[in-house]
């Protein structure tokens, strides 16, 4: 099994255990490729604004991860009670003042995301 596709069960596996089956009905998995020597503006971003932001609209923080073996890029699964409440949580998240400015200030050296690709999940029956 190659390296990457074992790291993504680890990932899934330890983000059963993290958010409550209560609180989640899907998750999303989030990868983000930076551009080349962005990635720490990235980070700070995430730690400083982004996360807050997303529980303020919904979207439960399960975890972050910097992949070993891929440079600028970083993986996140977030929680969310149904893909309705995922789509409106978005909306709410993009349209905030608030990450707004955030994401202002971060691109004032020009942009840091290169890439943002999404994935919806929903646990197995056998999940933990």
């Amino acid at each position: 099994m190659k390296k990457t596709k074992l790291s993504l069960i680890v990932l899934l596996t330890m983000a059963a255990f993290l958010v409550p089956n209560s609180f989640a009905e899907i998750y999303e998995l989030r990868t983000y490729t930076s551009h080349e020597g962005k990635l720490e503006s990235v980070l700070s971003r995430f730690e400083n604004h982004t996360m807050s932001l997303f529980e303020k609209h919904g979207i439960r923080n399960v975890g972050y991860w910097i992949p070993e073996d891929q440079d600028n890029t970083l993986i996140y699964i977030v929680a969310h009670e149904s893909r309705d409440s995922a789509k409106q949580s978005w909306k709410s998240f993009v349209s905030d003042p608030e990450w707004k400015e955030a994401r202002t200030v971060s691109l004032v050296e020009g942009p840091i995301v290169d890439k943002i690709e999404s994935l919806y999940m929903n646990k197995t029956p056998f999940s933990p």
